[in-house]
């Protein structure tokens, strides 16, 4: 019997705790697929599988749907009793501000340098925890907007709760205002506040 739990839209501890109660009462060969509708979720279930010793298995359909499918089996049943406590990764991003002041991560060859910086944006996204905001101004302005190699990462990002901020003077400066395409336009202002309240700044 396949179980269904709707957690889209609930903090945790809420999708584990939900997710727990179809458990207490499936059978073996039963399976629950958990919706949800963030990374972190899904981390949280995954753990808990692993815990439970339960067979799992995870399917992602749009930035902000998941699939968590969770398998009873005769391992599951015969394995340690798990802990009692809810886990739970912290959705703690520490107020961690990425500055991105280029199209181009380092110096050398403009080519490799945006090849680099593709590459980097992207590795946010696979990150284990998310950072809090973006902060784009001067040449990193050209990264946020219609036509940008980093464009669909900076989207999935935001999709993900990550505030992504581009500098308005920037933007006019190289008359591309119009084609900003994720995120907001920000100031200098807000640009200093952001970083003088950063628990962490990443500078690539």
């Amino acid at each position: 019997m396949q179980h269904h739990v709707d957690a889209r839209g609930k903090q945790c501890p809420i999708p584990v705790v939900e997710t727990k109660k179809v458990l207490a009462i499936m059978n073996t060969g039963d399976s629950v697929v958990v919706s949800v509708d963030n990374p972190i979720a899904v981390q949280n279930l995954l753990k808990m599988a692993s815990q439970k010793h339960l067979a799992a298995q995870t399917e992602t359909l749009a930035p902000d749907h998941y699939h968590v499918i969770l398998a009873l089996t005769e391992d599951s049943l015969s394995a340690t009793q798990a802990q009692s406590e809810t886990l739970c990764i912290p959705d703690a991003r520490q107020n961690t501000v990425v500055v991105l002041s280029s199209d181009e991560m380092g110096s050398g060859d403009s080519v490799l340098g945006k090849a680099l910086m593709k590459a980097f944006v992207y590795a946010l996204t696979e990150q284990d925890q998310l950072l809090s905001t973006i902060l784009l101004y001067n040449g990193g302005a050209k990264l946020s907007i219609e036509g940008a190699a980093t464009l669909a990462d900076l989207q999935l990002l935001e999709s993900q709760g990550v505030e992504v901020l581009t500098c308005g003077t920037c933007l006019n400066h190289y008359g591309i205002a119009d084609q900003l395409a994720v995120g907001s336009v920000t100031n200098m202002y807000a640009i200093a506040e952001k970083l003088m309240q950063a628990g962490k700044v990443v500078r690539p």
